[in-house]
């Protein structure tokens, strides 16, 4: 897949090594702490989409989840794949807002996470998103969402995607929301330049 024409990618992999750096310096207690009460504590089938450089689809294997990895830029893909090779990650290369590789195999979901992605897309894609993602959960299962709000790095495309019109989404697809919450920054620099995050919990 060409990153130059997935939305979203703009601008990482053009900063990939220095972004790979920071995305292994933040424990995944740490940044999952709003929605740590919701996870599955059973092993399940996961899906990490926008996974990065993997470090949450590894802490999920190492828990005991069968993890699907799905991340378009390819320098954070393979970095991912080198820094985890001992944990059982199915690596794909797609991407929102249609995910075609991952809905042609047909497989479903107990537990969807959509990270540091949403902000990403712009509105109609985002609608389009929430179709796709939900069509991938099984009855019960669970989808985290998270939203960046603050000032956007430089060259990145970013939107100002509320709380509210992500729940409104998410409820018209047939999902009901668990918990919304508004948490800061666990990274020093971007809660210096005012950054923080809105967490979403949903079920199917």
């Amino acid at each position: 897949m060409d990153t130059q024409t997935v939305p979203g990618t703009e601008g990482y992999a053009d900063h990939a090594l220095q972004l790979i750096a920071r995305y292994g310096g933040v424990p995944f207690l740490d940044k999952y702490r709003p929605v740590l009460q919701l996870l599955p504590a059973l092993p399940c089938a996961v899906l990490d989409i926008g996974a990065g450089t993997g470090a949450d689809a590894a802490w999920l294997a190492s828990a005991g989840h069968t993890v699907t990895a799905v991340e378009p830029v390819a320098a954070f893909r393979e970095a991912g794949m080198r820094a985890h090779a001992r944990h059982a990650i199915a690596w794909v290369d797609d991407s929102l807002p249609a995910l075609s590789g991952i809905a042609a195999r047909g497989a479903r979901y107990e537990l969807i996470l959509v990270t540091a992605v949403w902000m990403h897309l712009a509105a109609q894609e985002r609608v389009e998103a929430m179709q796709n993602v939900s069509r991938l959960l099984d009855p019960g299962a669970l989808l985290v969402v998270s939203l960046r709000h603050g000032p956007a790095p430089a060259g990145r495309r970013m939107f100002a995607v509320t709380a509210r019109e992500t729940i409104d989404l998410a409820l018209r697809n047939g999902l009901q929301l668990l918990l919304s919450t508004q948490a800061p920054s666990v990274q020093a620099r971007n809660r210096d330049a005012g950054v923080c995050w809105s967490w979403l919990a949903f079920q199917k």
